[in-house]
């Protein structure tokens, strides 16, 4: 049987930054969608970004094809062309550096290898219904940070 196709909109949201966060999720197989959102009280939006296409991932009861659309370049170049360097130099940038947010990079990464992943970069909060639906979700996250909740 072939693996279930999945479009998945990510978005993450801060209030300040650090300040509280929120992220929003829109995931859609076919006819069947799904929204979640969530939140922290104190964060940044990088990490909100992250979390985002983890709860995405996590939400997910089998192996899927998945097209994360999201508005992140932060998250989309991590994972299409940063991460393979910062593994093989033991989680460190170019410039010796520890990575930032290396534990949800690492999370991100493990989640990802259970899926066929597929990176699409949006421009945000330029019409896509999908980037405006998972904003919204961020949004609300940020005002009810109280964990994964179904909308």
């Amino acid at each position: 049987m072939a693996e279930p196709r999945v479009d998945a909109w990510t978005d993450g949201a801060c209030k300040g930054n650090p300040g509280p966060g929120g992220w929003g999720v829109l995931l859609r197989q076919g006819p069947h969608e799904k929204s979640l959102h969530g939140g922290e009280p104190e964060t940044t939006n990088n990490r909100m970004e992250l979390m985002a296409v983890i709860q995405a991932l996590r939400a997910l009861k089998r192996r899927c094809v998945v097209t994360v659309h999201t508005d992140s370049a932060y998250v989309q170049k991590g994972m299409t062309e940063w991460l393979p360097n910062w593994k093989r130099r033991d989680w460190r940038t170019a410039d010796r550096k520890p990575v930032k947010n290396a534990d949800l990079w690492r999370t991100l990464d493990e989640l990802a290898a259970g899926h066929e992943l597929h990176w699409r970069w949006v421009k945000g909060h330029a019409g896509d219904p999908g980037n405006e639906r998972a904003d919204a979700l961020a949004n609300l996250g940020v005002e009810d940070p109280q964990g994964v909740r179904a909308a």
